[in-house]
């Protein structure tokens, strides 16, 4: 009786197993024959069979190694973003909320990229109109004059309509710079901090925190200050010491929790791969039961970087929030770099988020803070919106999209994706780069979603052009299944019993 069960058994897990198929494909291709374009293979789907041969590069899915929950993708809403958003809404609404849809429509069937995460500026950055902090009355240490409103209303209507079209969407805030008058050089647009408003800055993010939520916007995340090591005497900027940083945070933990908001997380450093060994894991050794993790910057160092924190602190929380597109450079240069350093790359490093720069700017990367020296050679945002009323997405958003596809709730109010472990083999090894993801489902009878993200840059660029397809197997419990990646960037998933 015990023998024929478990042969009912493994024939049930055969049948599963056997019953596995890619019904849904994303692309987008080096020639741009394809822009993020949804399709199903035809005629049939693609069936995962008994092994056979592997295939040039053979794609191994390892899912009893789950890793981190990734919480999506996105972009930062400056100033500057906001404006230009808010002005095509007042000059095409319906082109607005096309592209608005496109941009953050989370729902599973959607044809969107469902950006999730969104940074917001506290106060002015070098993509704002004007210098400006919440409070910029000198010495209001009580912060009796702190107020929101300084912020571009326009700002705040952006991300209600984000919030109409994705409720998921996570905000984490961080400043440029405290008040000027908090500062040794008493201006927001370079120096440091004076340690005598240690508490009153903590305060004055309590107060961000809040003010955000009473205007119905909770927050997820909020980092003390952006890039801690750089300071510019033409735009916000603050060099903030890690004893600071740390003092800071301690402080702003005990409010946040005092006050209902120990949920909120506490993200530190906010700066570049290149110091990922020293200023975080300073900040951890001073600050650990402060700090929710940290985030890192693209602009220096390379990704590998991160497991310099992560090897130290493997419990902390990591997520990449910034890097910026430029004008001028080679759209499908830019995917692969993408790609491989940050939408799969730093998520294979432990991140949980992956982020550009500006949402939005026009076609000459503006507008920026006047006077600033920021972007000398132009910053060009995810969105390029024109001033007449039209708008067009960069490789940004081409880039981003297929990566957020492979990791949003299969169901409405369900779990996240969490990347999962996945090798790649075969001669063509070098060719692919893979990003493998598990989501979860809100009934337990349901199947699990396994989704690859998948780059294939054997193009011969550095020689001479030569773009090849790569026809790669994928191994999924003992089972296999073909298909052929063209240069690209692929996402496509299966179903699978838990």
């Amino acid at each position: 009786m015990l023998r024929s069960l478990q042969i009912f058994g493994s024939l049930v897990l055969l049948q599963a197993v056997a019953s596995q198929q890619i019904w849904d494909i994303w692309q987008t291709t080096w020639d741009r024959n394809m822009l993020f374009t949804y399709f199903q293979p035809t005629p049939d789907p693609i069936n995962f069979v008994t092994r056979g041969t592997i295939g040039s590069a053979d794609i191994v899915i390892d899912d009893s190694s789950v890793y981190q929950t990734v919480y999506g993708f996105g972009a930062s809403l400056t100033d500057s973003s906001a404006e230009l958003l808010n002005n095509l809404k007042v000059q095409n609404s319906g082109s607005y909320w096309q592209l608005m849809d496109y941009l953050f429509n989370a729902t599973d069937t959607a044809n969107s990229a469902g950006f999730s995460y969104i940074r917001v500026p506290l106060g002015a950055t070098d993509f704002s109109a004007n210098t400006y902090s919440y409070d910029d009355i000198n010495g209001d240490t009580s912060l009796n004059d702190f107020n929101i409103n300084a912020a571009p209303s326009g700002v705040f209507s952006v991300l209600q309509d984000i919030l109409s079209i994705n409720h998921m969407a996570r905000f984490h805030i961080v400043p440029w710079s405290p008040p000027g008058w908090m500062k040794s050089g008493g201006t927001m647009s370079g120096g440091s901090l004076d340690t005598q408003y240690i508490s009153t800055m903590a305060n004055y993010l309590l107060k961000s925190v809040q003010a955000f939520s009473n205007k119905g916007f909770p927050i997820y995340a909020i980092s003390i200050q952006n890039e801690p090591e750089y300071s510019d005497s033409t735009y916000p900027t603050c060099s903030m010491p890690v004893a600071t940083e740390a003092q800071i945070g301690l402080a702003l933990r005990t409010l946040l929790n005092d006050y209902g908001f120990s949920g909120v997380k506490i993200i530190g450093y906010d700066h570049n791969w290149v110091d990922a060994a020293n200023y975080p894991v300073q900040l951890m050794q001073q600050a650990e039961s402060a700090f929710d993790g940290v985030s890192f910057h693209c602009y220096q160092g390379s990704v590998s970087d991160q497991a310099s924190f992560t090897s130290q602190y493997p419990n902390k929380e990591v997520y990449f929030t910034e890097c910026s597109g430029a004008l001028g450079s080679d759209w499908w240069s830019d995917i692969k770099w993408y790609m491989d350093n940050i939408f799969i790359g730093s998520i294979s490093y432990g991140s949980s988020s992956g982020l550009m720069w500006n949402l939005a700017l026009d076609g000459s990367g503006q507008p920026l803070l006047p006077g600033t020296d920021s972007c000398g050679g132009g910053c060009r945002g995810v969105v390029q919106i024109n001033n007449d009323g039209t708008w067009s997405v960069n490789q940004e958003f081409y880039s981003m999209a297929q990566a957020s596809k492979a990791i949003l709730p299969r169901d409405v109010g369900g779990p996240w994706g969490q990347r999962i472990g996945v090798s790649v083999g075969g001669s063509l090894d070098w060719a692919l780069v893979v990003g493998a993801y598990k989501t979860g489902r809100v009934s337990p009878s349901d199947w699990n979603r396994y989704s690859i993200v998948v780059l294939n840059w054997d193009d011969s660029a550095s020689t001479t052009w030569n773009p090849q397809p790569v026809e790669a197997t994928i191994e999924f419990r003992g089972m296999q299944a073909t298909y052929t990646f063209p240069v690209g960037v692929t996402t496509l998933w299966w179903y699978a019993p838990n």
